[in-house]
C-alpha cells in the first residue's frame, strides 16, 4: 500500500447482473487513500485467528443500543480486536433505508466509531489524519448518497457479515503494539422490494481490511459505556491488506 496513490477496490458498485425477477445485482466500489505522510499502513507479519462462525459479537455491551433499531450495526464495547474488526467491517456496509434515518445520519453514526491514529505524535497531525480518514470513508469507501437514494426508492436494505476467520496483523511503526490491521471475507446481502408486494435478495462477496486501536490511546465515544483502552476504528482500507 505504501506510495500506491489511489488504487484497488474496496466497495465496488456495478450493474448488469440481472436476476430472474429483473433486479440488477450491485457490488460496492471505491478507491482508497494512503496517508499523505507518516507511517505506512502495510503490515510486515500476520497472526491468524480462526473463527468460522459468521457472528459479529453483538450480544455483548454496545455503545448505542438504538443503532440496531435504525438498521445499523451497533459498535461493541470490547478490548477484543477480532470482535471489533468483525463489527467494523459489517458496519461499513449495513443500513436499512426503511427505518427513517437519512444518509447523513448513517455517515455521522459511522464517524463516532473513529479514533485518531496514535502513530502521529502531535495532536494537530492526529486530528488532521482523523478527519482525512473520515472523509476517505465517505468519498471512497461506503455507498455514495445516490446509491442510498436508489435503494431507498425500492425500500432497500443492505447487510454485511464477516464469514470465516479474521487475520490480524501488526501495524508498522506502532511502538505501542495496540493497533491491528484486520482482514476478512465479507458477504453483502442486498434486499429490495420486487414491485409485486414482496422482496428479492441477492449476495456479493469481497475481502476487506480495517485498522483498529485497542489500547489506552483510544478515545471513547462521549456519554457511552466505552472507556479509554476499548477498541476504536482508525481507518478503512480500499483493498485487502495482505502479507
Amino acid at each position: 500500500m505504501a506510495g500506491s496513490g489511489r488504487r484497488g477496490l474496496y466497495w465496488a458498485i456495478a450493474g448488469g447482473v440481472v436476476l430472474l425477477v429483473g433486479v440488477a445485482a450491485l457490488i460496492i466500489a471505491s478507491l482508497g487513500r494512503p496517508p499523505a505522510e507518516g507511517p505506512t499502513p502495510a503490515p510486515t507479519s500476520t497472526s491468524v485467528t480462526s473463527s468460522p462462525q459468521p457472528t459479529q459479537g453483538e450480544a455483548g455491551p454496545v455503545v448505542d443500543e438504538a443503532a440496531a433499531d435504525r438498521g445499523w450495526v451497533p459498535e461493541p464495547v470490547t478490548t477484543d480486536p477480532e470482535l471489533y474488526v468483525r463489527a467494523a467491517l459489517a458496519a461499513g456496509g449495513t443500513f436499512d433505508t426503511t427505518q427513517g434515518a437519512t444518509y447523513e445520519d448513517w455517515i455521522s453514526y459511522l464517524h463516532t466509531w473513529f479514533t485518531p491514529d496514535t502513530r502521529y505524535t502531535s495532536n494537530a497531525d492526529r486530528q488532521a489524519e482523523l478527519e482525512a480518514a473520515k472523509l476517505e470513508m465517505r468519498q471512497s469507501v461506503v455507498f455514495p448518497e445516490e446509491e442510498w437514494d436508489s435503494l431507498a426508492r425500492e425500500d432497500g436494505r443492505v447487510a454485511s457479515i464477516v464469514i470465516g476467520g479474521v487475520t490480524l496483523a501488526p501495524v508498522p511503526q506502532d511502538e505501542s503494539g495496540d493497533m491491528s490491521i484486520g482482514t476478512a471475507d465479507v458477504t453483502i446481502t442486498f434486499t429490495r422490494a420486487d414491485g409485486a408486494g414482496g422482496d428479492v435478495s441477492y449476495e456479493e462477496s469481497t475481502r476487506l481490511s480495517v485498522q483498529v486501536l485497542c489500547g489506552p490511546g483510544s478515545i471513547p465515544t462521549p456519554d457511552s459505556a466505552q472507556q479509554a483502552g476499548d477498541c476504536k476504528l482508525v481507518r478503512f482500507f480500499s483493498e485487502p491488506v495482505e502479507p
